[in-house]
């Protein structure tokens, strides 16, 4: 996710910061970060969609014990996510206050936004890669040697083609749509995001009509990619970046469809719906100027029935649901679906 700060450029649209360290950790090594156990930090912020996908992912298939994760807090400055949530402020395997360390020591002049989620080299405290398109796929087909008994295929690779071109035009017109839309800076350039935005989920609705994914009967990493920005359309898209058309919870097939992947395990025990919250309506100063943050939406209404089953259809196909979250990981219980909302 962009180290963005909620800037609005008047009179433009907005063109999200694409350029990532690209370096991928591979099985054979052969670009110099080898898989393997206990030598990398995934760090995420839960407030952050695309670091979101990272932990259900790592969830998904079992990889908490090939590789830790760090969590920084819900709000970041100009400069880094930070560490506060841990004791001290210092992530407790890195040392470190703020993310960037681990950019500067991979580059002391690194010049772009620090963003989330990023994976660490614990040799040398060094971000390896911030790509977080390539990361997941990697982590289902590079990790295998370490995924869980029964971890499903995320990414089939008879479906391969297909997911590409449909997780680029989820990313393109949704995940990213909805940025389009709050930090537009003219009315125009506005009611163009708002329409795209909206099309493409009347779009993706109709084919979530008939089949209870969006590849089919089982999850596949288009799901988490769709999941991440649906989970925070009615806590903050509608009325923050002004994608109020619809609420998710109006949009039958969508809500339903998202209700069923919340209450599968991986998706709705990643979701800290008060850290999603804080980060949208502090950080985006320039969107929100008095950094007051809604105590709503009742977000118990996740956890209420969803039909989907009805579609057939399994999960995790002929896989198994993850276990328990791990030690330390949990979203404690009062900031999950129908939790408390204060602050």
């Amino acid at each position: 996710m962009s180290n963005d700060n909620g800037y609005v450029e008047p009179g433009r649209s907005f063109e999200r910061d694409t350029n990532y360290i690209e370096d991928r950790i591979l099985a054979d090594g052969s670009q110099g970060w080898p898989v393997e156990a206990d030598r990398y930090r995934l760090v995420v912020a839960r407030a952050c969609p695309w670091a979101n996908r990272a932990t259900i992912v790592r969830r998904l298939l079992g990889l908490e014990s090939a590789f830790s994760m760090g969590i920084t807090g819900p709000t970041h400055d100009k400069n880094s996510w930070t560490f506060d949530l841990d004791p001290g402020g210092r992530d407790p395997v890195l040392g470190y206050e703020r993310l960037q360390e681990a950019f500067f020591a991979r580059d002391p002049e690194y010049p772009r936004g620090i963003t989330v989620p990023a994976m660490v080299d614990l040799p040398t405290k060094a971000v390896v890669t911030n790509d977080f398109a390539q990361m997941t796929l990697d982590f289902s087909t590079e990790w295998t040697a370490f995924h869980r008994d029964g971890a499903p295929d995320l990414y089939p690779e008879h479906l391969r083609d297909e997911m590409d071109d449909l997780m680029q035009w989820v990313f393109t017109e949704i995940n990213n749509g909805v940025y389009r839309c709050g930090f537009a800076g003219s009315q125009e350039s506005y009611a163009s995001a708002y329409d795209r935005l909206f099309t493409a989920l009347d779009r993706v609705s109709e084919r979530l009509e008939t089949r209870r994914y969006l590849m089919g009967d089982t999850i596949t990493e288009a799901d988490v990619r769709l999941f991440t920005t649906l989970a925070r359309f009615d806590a903050v898209y509608h009325g923050h970046f002004k994608c109020n058309r619809h609420k998710l919870s109006e949009m039958p097939v969508l809500w339903a469809y998202a209700r069923d992947l919340f209450q599968t395990p991986g998706f709705g025990d990643t979701t800290d719906f008060p850290q999603i919250k804080r980060h949208y309506y502090v950080v985006h100063a320039d969107v929100n100027p008095t950094q007051i943050v809604p105590v709503g939406p009742d977000t118990s209404t996740w956890l209420t029935a969803h039909g989907r089953e009805e579609l057939g259809g399994s999960p995790f196909g002929e896989g198994t649901p993850p276990g328990p979250v791990a030690a330390g990981e949990e979203v404690p219980e009062s900031q999950g679906a129908g939790g408390s909302t204060s602050y």
